[in-house]
């Protein structure tokens, strides 16, 4: 079958990193894409020698895409079986904090650098079909939405609902479309502002919400046993799999408990 290969956004840290490391061990050739390139050489070093290229990317400009896949194809020996559209960046508070830059960019990275994502990766992914899989990051944050997360649930719900729509669309091609939905994940992004008008991290909120945060290792091997699995969307964390059980089931108890949490992502 021959050596497979995965393309990673947001591949210098956390999530990113965690699953560049675990297609890494399982013998995959990984392309790691990012802005920060010492964070990607960082993340070269915990995958086997030859074993992966570096390409920056800023997922906001559609023709690098471009650029980024087929340098990554062609590192690869020409085939890319899974493209992870993972970058993102947190943005939270009332939404009347939140400045017109910040909502700009969150729009721009969470959703259309995956919506451009998608685009570009299509060719590249029915070349390797059946069973090459367009992998999205979405988020427990697209599942219910809660008091100082509007801005990032919206990207998110977008997210799982461009899943969705493409798994649909992309049947008939062969290609899987999944997506990945984790609560509060131990990444460097906890430990940032959730908007530049408030003074308190978000790791500070959530731990003061009572809320857990799960290991960066859980997604990467949601990550693998999404892209070898058969559901459209993983949960990951004890706070997603509990908000989808209460949506589902519960939708009037979780509606007056999530009125009650006040800001837990504001500041």
């Amino acid at each position: 079958m021959g050596q497979k290969t995965i393309f990673i956004t947001g591949g210098a840290s956390g999530i990113g990193r965690a699953v560049a490391q675990r297609f890494g061990r399982a013998g995959w050739f990984v392309g790691i894409a990012d802005i920060n390139e010492d964070g990607m050489a960082g993340t070269a070093a915990l995958i086997p020698a030859g074993f992966s290229s570096q390409h920056k990317l800023d997922v906001r400009d559609r023709a690098a895409w471009d650029t980024a896949l087929a340098a990554c194809a062609e590192a690869s020996g020409g085939k890319i079986d899974v493209v992870f559209n993972n970058a993102g960046i947190p943005i939270g508070g009332r939404i009347i904090d939140c400045s017109t830059e910040e909502v700009e960019r969150t729009l721009d990275i969470n959703l259309k650098g995956v919506i451009f994502g998608a685009q570009a990766a299509w060719p590249y992914l029915k070349a390797a079909a059946p069973g090459s899989c367009l992998l999205n990051t979405a988020s427990a944050a697209g599942i219910y939405g809660v008091p100082g997360g509007s801005i990032y649930s919206a990207t998110k719900f977008g997210v799982r609902s461009l899943t969705e729509s493409l798994d649909g669309e992309w049947r008939e091609d062969g290609i899987m479309v999944r997506d990945l939905m984790p609560s509060f994940i131990e990444t460097p992004l906890l430990d940032h502002a959730p908007n530049r008008a408030s003074n308190q991290d978000i790791r500070t909120g959530v731990t003061s919400a009572g809320l857990e945060i799960t290991p960066v290792s859980a997604v990467a091997e949601a990550a693998w046993a999404a892209v070898h699995g058969q559901k459209v969307h993983t949960l990951v964390g004890k706070t997603a799999k509990k908000l989808a059980f209460a949506a589902r089931w519960m939708p009037g108890a979780l509606r007056k408990q999530v009125g009650g949490l006040g800001r837990p992502m504001g500041g």
